[in-house]
C-alpha cells in the first residue's frame, strides 16, 4: 500500500489537473526577468515586469528544509542569486546555473569550517528520466538542485536570459 503522503500528492496532482499555473505555451518573444521559487510550496514561479508568466511543479534537494550551508547537505539555498550561466549538455537535459555560493554563503561555510559547496542548477530530469518518469513532482530528490521535467527546462530555457534574478524563498 502506498504511504498516505504519497496518495495524497498523486490525489492533488489528478484533481487539480497538475496544478500548473498559466499551462498555455506562451508567445515566443515573451521573457522573463525575474524567478521567484517556494520551497514550500515546491514551486517555480517565472515572471516578467512583475506579472506572471507561468508557474512550474518543482523537486528540491533530498533535505528541503532550511537553507544550503554547506557542500553535501543536500539542501537547497535560500537567498537572491542570479542565472549566471546555462549549460546546453547537462546530465539533466538542459540547466541553468544559479550563482550560489554569495559572499553570504562563503562566510557562512567558512564559520563552519566547510567549503559551500556549487553547481546549483535549475535542470530538468535527463538522465535520471528511467527512475523519475511520472513520479517527479512527489518528491525531492536532486542534491541542492531545483529540477523540472525536460519540457518544462526547454521552456525555461527560451523564457529567461542570463543575468535573471533567482529569488529562492523557504
Amino acid at each position: 500500500m502506498l504511504p498516505f503522503r504519497l496518495l495524497s500528492l498523486v490525489f492533488i496532482l489528478l484533481v487539480s489537473g497538475g496544478g500548473i499555473a498559466g499551462a498555455s505555451v506562451l508567445p515566443a518573444s515573451a521573457r522573463a526577468d525575474y524567478i521567484l521559487i517556494e520551497k514550500s510550496k515546491h514551486r517555480l514561479t517565472l515572471l516578467s515586469h512583475g506579472q506572471v508568466l507561468k508557474s512550474y511543479r518543482i523537486s528540491l534537494g533530498r533535505r528541503p528544509v532550511g537553507a544550503k550551508v554547506r557542500e553535501g547537505d543536500e539542501r537547497t539555498p535560500e537567498g537572491v542569486y542570479r542565472i549566471d550561466y546555462r549549460l546546453r549538455r547537462s546530465a539533466y537535459h538542459l540547466a541553468l546555473h544559479i550563482s550560489y555560493p554569495n559572499r553570504r554563503d562563503r562566510q557562512r561555510a567558512q564559520a563552519l569550517g566547510a567549503p559551500p559547496g556549487g553547481d546549483i542548477m535549475i535542470h530538468g530530469i535527463g538522465s535520471a528520466k528511467k527512475k523519475m518518469e511520472g513520479l517527479h513532482p512527489l518528491f525531492d530528490w536532486t542534491n541542492g538542485c531545483i529540477a523540472v521535467t525536460d519540457h518544462e527546462i526547454e521552456e525555461i530555457w527560451r523564457l529567461t536570459p542570463n543575468g535573471a534574478v533567482v529569488n529562492i524563498q523557504p
